[in-house]
């Protein structure tokens, strides 16, 4: 399965932890473009002086690690299509271009589902998205978010609690079910 990246899933780092960590788990193919790493890069000014700095080193890493994931496509695709944002056909172009079955974004209203059905493509949500593969890898993906919860402990110097985390990083349902599976278990 291609996943196609918007930058807001890119952005959030719990988030795209998360999700990059459970493609590999689930075995699926990740995708992006170099516009929208750039605009992940632009979004990261809003946190100062050295917000786009660290964003570009995060990109770097990403790219390397990722080496495969970054698509083009001719201008004339771009063109060619529409969605309420104009803004937004990069994106549905770069899912065209890499025939993902799937765009990764929190902006339902962007991209209608008839548009994108259209194109053959469909949008999901990253919390339904990683609930899907929970239900698929559930001790594999449990063990990844408690480690992504040391890593960012480590990182903050605080002391975290992983359904607290995931519930702050904008996924309440993986962090439901997280709970849900663990029930006596301290995560």
């Amino acid at each position: 399965m291609k996943l196609l990246f918007d930058t807001c899933v890119l952005y959030p780092t719990v988030m795209r932890e998360m999700l990059l960590g459970s493609v590999e788990i689930a075995g699926a193919t990740p995708v992006w473009s170099e516009r929208i790493l750039e605009e992940w890069a632009r979004a990261a000014r809003k946190l100062g002086p050295t917000g786009e700095i660290q964003a570009r080193g995060e990109i770097s890493l990403l790219r390397s690690q990722w080496q495969k994931a970054e698509i083009t496509w001719p201008p004339s695709l771009e063109e060619r299509l529409w969605l309420p944002d104009i803004n937004d056909r990069h994106v549905l172009a770069a899912a065209i271009a890499s025939s993902a079955d799937l765009i990764i974004t929190l902006n339902k209203q962007d991209f209608p589902r008839a548009t994108l059905r259209e194109e053959g493509v469909d949008r999901i949500d990253p919390d339904a998205l990683l609930l899907q593969f929970f239900e698929n890898h559930a001790a594999k993906m449990t063990t990844f978010a408690v480690k992504l919860t040391a890593q960012v402990a480590a990182v903050s110097g605080q002391s975290l609690d992983t359904v607290a985390l995931l519930k702050k990083a904008r996924l309440p349902r993986l962090a439901k079910a997280l709970l849900r599976q663990s029930n006596a278990q301290n995560i």
